[in-house]
């Protein structure tokens, strides 16, 4: 079938990318986003595309997995990256951006782009014919993509597991808080960037021994929220809550999130024993990310531990830290190679219920799906992106049937295995090469190039 006209249900990174690639490609859309009928736990305003974890699009060094992952979205004419572009605040290395002025912009593009159509109401079934009046007939579109993020509603998900047939697996989620830049103590804080000293990107509070003993005590005693009785507790490795990282060892928090390496402790000129970096949220500078503490601790103690840290002794908190349940199918069983669903061909689902983990991961699936049923609406029919490549290496991860299927963040690992030798720079110099190679020849050969907005 051709696809005329396509209902996207979630106004999600992946949902937004998905909306704009088909109507770029001529395809009439109807994003159903529930905001601001409707929230979830962790969503706070009407805007599309909100950022609700964290701030940044991780790295955008060449060398990374992730940043080779932006960089072929950007020839593809992702929509999130020409944004977050637009909307960024310094972080080093990492692509992080203005969180509303990106959803605000990424809103105006969809909202106003002329083949697309927004409907502020909730679908609770990927059946819905109309019957309810509060629902949309979904039987009047071609095709219809289930963006609705790892949020989805309890009835939605329910709608889900009629058509995958098992009961859905899900992981918990993480979120870290996010402080008053004008209540941090800027005599114990200073301004660098891990090794450079002189780009001053981040705020980072240091911590002797003593100092970071406290902090972790308090984090082995505070106070968390528990899940249901009825959910089994399990978390994804990248989004480990900080005071579950603290319980595998007293280092476990100083040689990970909170390592001081490659900074001096202004204090005493000497390295700390460990460090708490800030990440701005804003252009501004006025709200401040905690990178690294993802919590699930109670309100309450949140202000208690986390002002044991130097600097942020009268923090005043902006947002706090949550936890929450992401949903997500077993794709290589339940998905065919178009994301289509393998007992429904005419659903597709896309972003980060496929099975992929991050903001990146999720927008690039997204895209990729609009790219495909666009080019699908005119008669062609691309294949995937080769395995070498990021974006064919995460497409491929779901594919490929695995005992607990789990989600994961693009990686090398992803890759096919290079077959030499070499030094762990080497080999990701080798990876990035022929993935290059490899993204540019299948431009040419499958004709999907799209300029960049």
């Amino acid at each position: 079938m051709k696809p005329r006209s396509v209902a996207v249900i979630g106004g999600g990174l992946a949902g937004c990318e998905c909306a704009y690639a088909l109507a770029e490609a001529g395809v009439t859309v109807t994003v159903f986003e529930m905001k601001p009928e409707r929230f979830s736990p962790a969503h706070g305003n009407a805007n599309l595309a909100e950022l609700v974890c964290s701030n940044s699009f991780r790295s955008d060094a060449q060398d990374s997995a992730v940043g080779l992952l932006k960089e072929e979205m950007r020839q593809l004419g992702s929509l999130c990256m020409a944004v977050a572009q637009d909307t960024r605040v310094a972080a080093g290395k990492a692509l992080a951006v203005d969180r509303e002025l990106f959803a605000a912009r990424m809103t105006s593009k969809i909202m106003s782009h002329p083949a697309i159509r927004v409907e502020r109401r909730e679908v609770l079934s990927l059946d819905a014919d109309g019957a309810e009046p509060a629902q949309p007939n979904l039987k009047n579109f071609d095709l219809v993509v289930a963006a609705v993020g790892p949020l989805a509603s309890d009835s939605l998900t329910a709608s889900l597991q009629r058509y995958t047939g098992e009961r859905h697996l899900y992981f918990y989620d993480a979120i870290a808080p996010v402080v008053d830049g004008a209540s941090i103590n800027m005599h114990a804080a200073f301004w660098g960037s891990r090794y450079r000293p002189d780009e001053g990107d981040y705020l980072n509070c240091p911590m002797t021994r003593e100092e970071y003993t406290a902090f972790f005590k308090a984090l082995l005693e505070g106070q968390t929220f528990s899940p249901h009785d009825f959910e089994e507790e399990r978390h994804f490795e990248g989004c480990m809550p900080v005071e579950a990282l603290a319980r595998r060892g007293f280092k476990t928090l100083a040689f990970g999130p909170l390592k001081p390496v490659g900074f001096d402790d202004p204090r005493s000129g000497r390295r700390p024993f460990a460090l708490l970096q800030l990440r701005p949220e804003n252009r501004n500078r006025s709200a401040f990310n905690l990178v690294g503490c993802q919590t699930k601790l109670t309100r309450s103690e949140q202000e208690r531990i986390f002002r044991i840290i130097p600097g942020l002794e009268q923090a005043e908190f902006l947002r706090y830290g949550s936890m929450h349940r992401n949903t997500f199918v077993n794709a290589p069983r339940v998905l065919a190679p178009d994301l289509s669903l393998l007992a429904a061909p005419h659903l597709y689902l896309a972003g980060q219920i496929t099975g992929v983990e991050g903001y990146v991961e999720s927008a690039a699936v997204g895209l990729w799906l609009g790219i495909r049923l666009g080019a699908k609406a005119v008669g062609m029919e691309p294949a995937s992106p080769p395995p070498e490549t990021a974006m064919g290496a995460l497409l491929g991860h779901l594919r490929l049937p695995a005992k607990r299927f789990q989600p994961s963040n693009v990686q090398f690992g992803l890759m096919p295995e290079l077959g030499v030798g070499g030094g762990k720079a080497d080999r990701k110099a080798m990876y990035v090469s022929r993935a290059r190679n490899a993204f540019t020849a299948w431009l040419e050969q499958e004709g999907v190039r799209r300029s960049s907005k």
